[in-house]
């Protein structure tokens, strides 16, 4: 009894050893390779090869900022942006509105006082009121 459940183990450690060796590749990436080079993207067999897609940049590609979803129409710095309200490049690309301003329409305003973009964009005081702290006609 001793004798077959040793000639079973061992019978069985061979198969596991031939599939192991006819399931390993015959070449490597490494075979194809210069002399100094190196293999950059290594990965194991065990998982599949995801490489990273290359960022589609504005500066690369313009129009990907026209599309649905997209932060604005305008390239500025590598990034989409809506120059008619983005505070850090209002009316064009780099020009900041100071701290207390907001952009509005492309051009910095302070909404505290002006009676034309009154507490926010757009928002015009009736005639005759002025914009005090944000509020048309305060006091």
């Amino acid at each position: 009894m001793a004798m077959n459940t040793s000639n079973i183990f061992f019978t069985l450690l061979m198969f596991i050893t031939i599939a192991t060796i006819l399931s390993a590749p015959t070449t490597t990436d490494d075979d194809n390779l210069a002399i100094g080079e190196s293999n950059i993207f290594r990965h194991s067999r065990f998982l599949a090869y995801n490489p990273r897609p290359a960022a589609m940049t504005c500066n690369k590609y313009p129009t990907v900022c026209r599309a649905k979803g997209s932060a604005g129409p305008h390239c500025c710095k590598k990034q989409c942006v809506n120059v008619l309200s983005d505070e850090l490049n209002c009316g064009r690309c780099g020009n900041k509105c100071k701290y207390s301003q907001i952009c509005c329409r492309g051009k910095c305003v302070n909404p505290s006082n002006d009676k034309y973009n009154c507490g926010k964009c757009n928002n015009s005081c009736a005639k005759g009121s002025s914009c005090v702290y944000g509020l048309c006609s305060y006091a």
